[in-house]
């Protein structure tokens, strides 16, 4: 027997499914109320709707689980390495080591971007916002592959994705190296993913550059974490994008955009700038915390609590291990580390944190690897649209692929002004 919910309304009353997913999540089936009642659902942040039905990802922020195909991410970030990561994401399964080695390869050697793109970093400010730069490029795609658009021919689609796995790190690092005055380098073929891109990154052409293994592994577990996240602002942008049957490139392009807001990808940026505020102003975590805690301060702790985890964000805990093996291997012992620490102190103790489930996130030591690595931190968010892009290609593709495919078209209650005449300009 199908199990329903009863809405009433000016005393009719209105059953509608209710679906349950693989693991237990329930949602009403609203998609004829608006034909049977005339009614919509009023849900500011969609925090209460869900746009789609998805194989992809499984989150439950009560209990802090994040499942990539079925897959817990600590076993993947563990384990895996970020393109098999990716293909699992994108194709639903793990790979064989055949088919991990052929999507390896086409990821390898597609990793050039076309010389005339190269001309497009000149027309840019050299203080060009990374971000900005590489969603205009990855958006530029399209006009340079017209051959791969069709959203409906499964070999474009293929391409595609090889494509835009591969030039992304490309991209990125070229957006790096054009805002520093250096040369912008060929990929090296020889490298793995995360190799190649640190290469690129921080290697010069007139002198040798061995990227440090221990870098590139925290590397690639920062890149698997960041892979997807279920139907966030990003990805949304993606699915809602790709839902006009826009190609790959455009609808990526949008998601970039998404990502950069500091409510999103730039979360981690502003968890530095938060402890660099400290350690300016004489370090005293307690001082800050208290500031936090008062309702009339401006002052906000960044990288504590998440909109989904009401629980301990399950890849923070995974990072925070990564953040200690990077910070001893650093050079420059990385002060903001302590006060970091500090935090997280006050937070896994004190009530207020407690109370209102403030954990550390994931954003609270992604930054700090990064910075450890000797990354502008305006760089940041472009590392978590590199970890994200797997994840929105598996949505994009998995909305090209739904048989209940149509156009995202959100609806809105109007509170303008009422009907009303238009009145002459002499007459105003």
């Amino acid at each position: 027997m199908v199990e329903t919910a009863k809405l009433t309304y000016q005393g009719k009353t209105y059953e509608f499914p209710v679906i349950e997913g693989t693991l237990g999540e329930k949602a009403i089936d609203i998609g004829s109320l608006r034909k049977e009642t005339g009614l919509i659902t009023f849900d500011p942040g969609f925090m209460s709707t869900g746009s789609c039905k998805s194989s992809i990802t499984f989150l439950d922020g009560e209990k802090g689980i994040l499942l990539y195909r079925g897959i817990p991410i600590d076993q993947l970030a563990e384990k895996s390495s970020f393109i098999e990561t990716a293909y699992l994401l994108i194709y639903g399964e793990l790979p064989t080591s055949e088919q991990l080695a052929d999507f390896n390869y086409h990821i390898i050697h597609h990793s050039m971007v076309h010389e005339s793109i190269k001309s497009f970093y000149d027309g840019f400010p050299i203080n060009s916002h990374p971000m900005a730069v590489c969603s205009a490029v990855v958006g530029s795609l399209a006009t340079f592959y017209q051959d791969e658009l069709n959203v409906r021919d499964d070999r474009e689609i293929e391409i595609a994705i090889h494509r835009l796995m591969a030039k992304l790190p490309t991209i990125a690092a070229y957006s790096y190296k054009k805002s520093i005055g250096q040369a912008l380098p060929y990929p090296d073929n020889s490298l793995d993913y995360s190799t190649n891109f640190l290469k690129m990154m921080f290697g010069t052409p007139c002198e040798a550059y061995e990227v440090d293994p221990v870098a590139a592994k925290a590397l690639e577990v920062l890149l698997i974490l960041h892979a997807d996240h279920e139907q966030n602002c990003s990805t949304s942008s993606v699915r809602l994008v790709g839902s006009s049957m826009c190609n790959l490139f455009a609808s990526v392009s949008a998601a970039i955009y998404a990502l950069w807001g500091p409510l999103h990808g730039g979360a981690n940026q502003a968890v530095i700038e938060m402890l660099q505020t400290i350690a300016d102003n004489g370090g005293d975590v307690h001082k800050y915390v208290e500031k936090a805690k008062d309702p009339k301060d401006p002052f906000r702790l960044m990288g504590f609590g998440h909109r989904v985890y009401k629980n301990f964000d399950p890849r923070s805990k995974i990072i925070k291990t990564m953040a200690h093996d990077v910070l001893e291997k650093s050079v420059t012992k990385e002060p903001l580390l302590e006060i970091a620490l500090k935090l997280e102190e006050v937070a896994l103790k004190e009530d207020y944190f407690i109370d209102k489930k403030l954990y550390p996130n994931v954003d609270f030591y992604s930054g700090l690897i990064y910075k450890a690595l000797n990354f502008p931190v305006n760089m940041f968010p472009v590392m978590f649209a590199m970890g994200r892009l797997p994840g929105w290609i598996a949505q994009w593709k998995e909305l090209q692929e739904d048989d209940d495919f149509r156009i995202g078209r959100p609806r809105q209650i109007y509170t303008g002004t009422q009907t009303r005449d238009y009145i002459p300009i002499k007459n105003r």
